[in-house]
């Protein structure tokens, strides 16, 4: 069984990065994004967006890797505190006690096997590390995957919802908030 770790992403990344992202959007997303849309994410613009995300030093980005393979990854930041909502240890805190999860995708052919888990955990401890206390996500409203990810997490939606247009119709999403207090459970 090959070793499965989580490391900071380097440029040398990036082509897997954006490829991940676009298979695994083609693979889950078909039916909520059109194709042309999916198609840009392979684009040159896409690589050089993903390239400055990782050398700029902003933010977080994270790989999972198994053996050789890089089979996911997980983009992080800090985020404005949403709206309404209340730190419930303490209600002083502003914005900076909220982290966002940008992004968080394993490939569907590595899935069931803790990466997801290990980068979230990850991109928890940096957050933490930034001053964070929890964490938001936007997952698609249609995403059940994803929503019952962050639920095992203890993360759940919070009632607010957003819409975009894809050019060929809405896509929903819905926000999912929780405490950024993870820990990963070591077999």
């Amino acid at each position: 069984m090959a070793i499965a770790a989580v490391r900071a992403a380097a440029a040398p990344d990036v082509p897997e990065i954006v490829r991940i992202q676009a298979d695994t959007w083609a693979t889950a997303y078909a039916e909520l994004v059109p194709a042309a849309a999916i198609e840009q994410l392979r684009s040159s613009a896409a690589q050089d967006a993903w390239l400055a995300a990782v050398t700029s030093g902003a933010g977080h980005l994270i790989v999972a890797t198994e053996g050789e393979w890089t089979v996911g990854f997980c983009a992080a930041a800090p985020a404005a505190a949403p709206e309404g909502a209340t730190a419930p240890a303490d209600p002083t805190l502003g914005a900076e006690a909220w982290g966002e999860i940008g992004v968080l995708l394993v490939e569907p052919r590595w899935g069931r096997r803790g990466h997801g888990g290990r980068l979230l955990a990850a991109a928890a401890e940096a957050l933490r590390a930034s001053g964070a206390l929890y964490g938001l996500a936007w997952v698609p409203e249609a995403d059940q995957a994803s929503r019952k990810f962050y639920a095992r997490a203890g993360w759940e939606p919070d009632g607010t919802v957003r819409a975009f247009d894809t050019g060929a119709g809405t896509l929903r999403e819905v926000r999912i908030t929780g405490s950024l207090d993870l820990k990963l459970d070591q077999p």
